[in-house]
């Protein structure tokens, strides 16, 4: 069964960081690019950045372009996300996903086939 865990989330004032942690298991990890998506309230899901298997790779929304960095370890199975100079506008339920085989990523869940529970990040003064 696969599943992703993502925790590190929380409130945090403007301007500051956070480090987001996804602990996958169920399926081989180090074999499949990874994305998170991001879903503010009363809103779509976002995509925000993807990394490939190896890790060599890396995409960024360009909303949070030069802030976020994804970064993985395959060998703990785990996928990150730091994010730094955060932003009101960053608030929102954080998800790892796990993309579609040959779909690339998307602001949609239909470019997922399986996404963890969330971790809520509130950017607030």
């Amino acid at each position: 069964e696969v599943q992703l865990v993502e925790s590190g989330g929380g409130l945090v004032q403007p301007g500051g960081s956070l480090r987001l942690s996804c602990a996958a298991s169920g399926f081989t990890f180090g074999s499949y690019d990874m994305s998170w998506v991001r879903q503010a309230p009363g809103k779509g899901p976002e995509w925000v950045s993807a990394i490939n298997s190896g890790g060599a790779s890396t995409y960024y929304a360009d909303s949070v372009k030069g802030r976020f960095t994804i970064s993985r370890d395959n060998a703990k199975n785990t996928l990150y996300l730091q994010m730094n100079s955060l932003k009101p506008e960053d608030t929102a339920v954080y998800y790892c996903a796990k993309p579609r085989p040959r779909r690339g990523y998307g602001d949609s869940w239909l470019f997922y086939d399986y996404w963890g529970q969330g971790t809520q990040v509130t950017v607030s003064s």
